[in-house]
């Protein structure tokens, strides 16, 4: 093996990358456990639970998360739920970035949004961490911003003091009846996000 190794170096040969860039690394924040199952603060978990159910795939606890893997037009996407909970997405994110060696630009982050109307879909291709404290600890671990985020907007309906509550607080009658149709916009974005890219992606779903 490493004869062959020195052959290729020394004949020019480049090593093939293709495959490393069709392979796309779909991150759902969200915190284990069944109390939080139905919380507007999981939602990127619920969206990833949502995809693996329309592909006929199960999730498995593997390292600092739950992982599950499907191919769509030549596309492996690999899904991962984080179980180190919100605030320590990151570490996740990494390992799993390293592990199956997916471009940052082949990333894509899924949490909640405070800042946005219910069920509305912003994807961006960089930015702050907008007070998210998921995406702060993506943005320390990774060291940089320049990784693309979907936000689902789960408005700001709440008292003074109780956002905390509010984010993990279980969806209203109104917004849990409006769901399942938010939640297929959100798959056919992942999948667009990786076969379309990242603008024609924006511009199809963004304000949706």
């Amino acid at each position: 093996m490493e004869f062959l190794s020195f052959l290729k170096s020394l004949f020019g040969f480049k090593k093939d990358t293709t495959n490393i860039m069709k392979k796309y690394l779909i991150v759902g924040l969200g915190n284990i456990g069944s109390k939080y199952e139905n919380t507007r603060h999981n939602i990127g978990f619920r969206i990833l639970d949502e995809l693996a159910v329309k592909e006929g795939i199960a999730f498995e606890v593997q390292k600092l998360g739950s992982i599950a893997k499907f191919r769509f037009k030549g596309r492996t996407f690999i899904l991962l739920k984080p179980s180190t909970y919100m605030n320590l997405s990151g570490k996740a994110v990494k390992y799993w970035q390293t592990k199956e060696k997916i471009a940052l630009e082949n990333t894509l982050v899924i949490c909640d949004d405070l800042n946005i109307p219910f069920g509305t879909i912003r994807l961006k291709a960089k930015g702050s961490d907008g007070g998210h404290n998921g995406l702060k600890d993506i943005n320390t671990i990774l060291q940089t911003q320049n990784y693309a985020r979907f936000r689902f907007g789960v408005s700001d309906e709440f008292k003074k003091g109780k956002q905390v509550d509010y984010v993990l607080g279980e969806w209203n009658t109104d917004e849990a009846s409006k769901l399942p149709e938010r939640l297929d916009k959100a798959c056919a974005l992942i999948k667009s996000f990786a076969t379309s890219g990242l603008n024609n992606t924006m511009s199809e779903f963004n304000g949706t």
